[in-house]
């Protein structure tokens, strides 16, 4: 019931699709623009980098708020599931944003929404996180590329913290939960990007700068 608490808690929150309802503001789908994701990338291309700043600090801040609502009223009747508690609600807030129901669970690719807990762990998960994302993206410029590795870092991040006692895990079973969400925040990932991938393997996948020149490609 706790584990469904808290993934309803977060795909509530990570319903809310901010490049999608800037859009509709603007009269624009923006599903229909661009490379047709709701989310940061094509909001900074379709938009202007102005906005797709604003889109990523949202669609961050909904998954850490879905969290810390959890931290706050769900954690303090299950202390030794503090971990798995947060690792729920942040897979719904990831889930919300990729799949909303009413939009026909037509979303975003789930990275801001993910930087959002990543955010709201431990420092080494932020420490990591940060720097191999912006190291990925001031060097090649690939948004995709640096959003794939940073799930691969936290997959790493969350063994090795989960392992040493830094979660705080005691339970070996909520240890292999924690484990298996972050798996499948990952292969989600993976696959919401498959079409980047291609892209990079091919050389043809567009690069983002915070300027004026996203508009310019």
């Amino acid at each position: 019931m706790i584990r469904l608490l808290c993934l309803a808690i977060g795909y509530l929150f990570g319903m809310f699709q901010t490049a999608y309802i800037y859009g509709r503001t603007k009269g624009i789908d923006i599903r229909e623009k661009g490379s047709g994701n709701a989310g940061t990338t094509n909001s900074m291309r379709v938009f202007g980098t102005k906005v797709g700043i604003l889109v990523l600090i949202c669609d961050i801040a909904k998954t850490m708020i879905a969290i810390a609502l959890v931290k706050a009223f769900v954690v303090p009747y299950a202390p030794d599931m503090k971990f798995v508690c947060v690792m729920y609600a942040a897979c719904g807030a990831i889930l919300g944003h990729n799949f909303p129901f009413y939009l026909q669970f037509r979303g975003g690719k789930g990275i801001a929404a993910t930087a959002g807990l990543i955010l709201s762990m431990p420092w080494p998960f932020i420490v990591v996180g940060v720097a191999v994302f912006f190291g990925i993206f001031f060097t090649t410029h690939y948004v995709s590329l640096g959003s794939l590795l940073v799930y691969v870092t936290f997959m790493i991040t969350l063994v090795v913290c989960g392992q040493t006692g830094f979660l705080g895990a005691t339970n070996s079973g909520h240890l292999m939960e924690i484990y298996c969400i972050g798996l499948f925040l990952a292969v989600m990932a993976f696959w919401k990007h498959r079409s980047n991938i291609q892209r990079l393997l091919a050389g043809t996948e567009k690069k983002t700068y915070l300027s004026k020149k996203n508009k310019e490609e």
